[in-house]
């Protein structure tokens, strides 16, 4: 069966699930006119570590340690964002429908009743997939139209930043690849002797080579014809440093600039033809070179602090509440809790009456 893809299946680990329909348990926090529940909590508290699991094994712990305090945070801010979004009129139905569509093609299926039953393979409830789906997106959509849109980047901060990091920029001779793979595996049904399978795969890969050389893209060549696992992904291979490929394949990639593509090799897997996507010299590379990488690195360097700051203005705007011995630690000074909550103070901002917000 095949896997979803990596990175729109954690938009189902990483994100919450607020389904219409509930099953009563405890509520741990009132944001608004929604809730978060005690099962939603823990399952972001475990996704976590399974998270920092896969990301450093070996300091796991003190991720988990550093981070764990910041669950009911991170669950308050997803639903500030998400109000917010309903109020933007955000809806992101176009959006999902072309990232369920990419996911379709890059997973080479025919439909969405396809991928549907690809997930439901897996455990995975489809519904509440999309809905998750759609929640990153609005957020994301959020942050951007309120938060990054406001943002001012000057060639400075970039050049700045270019200087004090020059050291972490710093790079061995690297290559990035991609391959298409004829394989000459023989199947289990074919009939065919060994050389006729060897010939056949070797005329498959040089026709494949004739209509790169004639204009075709190679990605879509390596998505419908390539038998490595890396075809759902156009070949995307990766980066390569020196000494870490056969030295034949490494004499010859090494040799070529970004956008060469080899002639047919031969392999123990079959015929292989690569593409040197980019070519990276040794060194910290030109300021030019990797603008757009430091463009996106002082984007987030700046869009942290930013984004902290517009949730905490919305925190204030809102109505939170959360169950004691949980703990808000992006909660306001200027905060205040809902009436019923703090029913002796004074001060305390009334209820809107559009919002059915209930005690513990």
């Amino acid at each position: 069966m095949k896997k979803l893809w990596p990175a729109l299946l954690s938009v189902v680990l990483t994100l919450p699930s607020f389904a219409a329909d509930k099953v009563i348990e405890e509520i741990v926090a009132r944001v608004n006119n929604q809730i978060i529940t005690r099962s939603e909590y823990l399952r972001s508290k475990d996704e976590l570590r399974k998270e920092a699991q896969q990301q450093d094994p070996v300091n796991a712990d003190k991720i988990v340690a550093d981070r764990d305090k910041d669950v009911l945070r991170d669950l308050i801010d997803q639903q500030l964002l998400l109000e917010k979004g309903k109020e933007l009129g955000i809806t992101a139905d176009t959006e999902l429908v072309k990232k369920l569509d990419q996911m379709r093609k890059d997973m080479n299926l025919d439909s969405m009743e396809d991928l549907e039953k690809a997930a439901q393979a897996q455990g995975i409830s489809f519904e509440d997939f999309k809905q998750n789906m759609r929640n990153q997106i609005i957020t994301q959509q959020v942050i951007g139209r309120e938060v990054g849109s406001r943002l001012n980047i000057s060639k400075e901060d970039e050049e700045k930043f270019y200087e004090e990091h020059k050291s972490e920029l710093d790079q061995p001779e690297e290559i990035r690849l991609s391959e298409i793979l004829v394989s000459t595996e023989k199947k289990p049904n074919d009939t065919r002797d060994e050389s006729q399978v060897l010939q056949a795969a070797q005329e498959k890969a040089n026709t494949l080579l004739e209509q790169i050389k004639k204009g075709a893209k190679f990605e879509e060549v390596a998505k419908k014809n390539s038998d490595g696992p890396s075809a759902a992904q156009g070949g995307e291979l990766g980066y390569f440093k020196r000494g870490t490929l056969a030295k034949e394949l490494e004499d010859k990639t090494f040799a070529m600039k970004p956008g060469d593509v080899s002639d047919v090799i031969r392999t123990k897997q079959g015929f292989i033809i690569l593409k040197v996507t980019e070519h990276h010299e040794a060194g910290v590379p030109p300021f030019n070179q990797i603008q757009p990488r430091i463009q996106d690195a002082v984007y987030m360097q700046k869009l942290q602090p930013a984004l902290r700051e517009y949730l905490t203005k919305l925190r204030e705007d809102a109505f939170i509440d959360y169950k004691p011995g949980y703990v808000d630690t992006g909660a306001s000074p200027n905060q205040t809790k809902p009436v019923e909550a703090a029913a002796k103070d004074d001060k305390a901002k009334p209820l809107k009456k559009k919002k059915k917000l209930g005690v513990f």
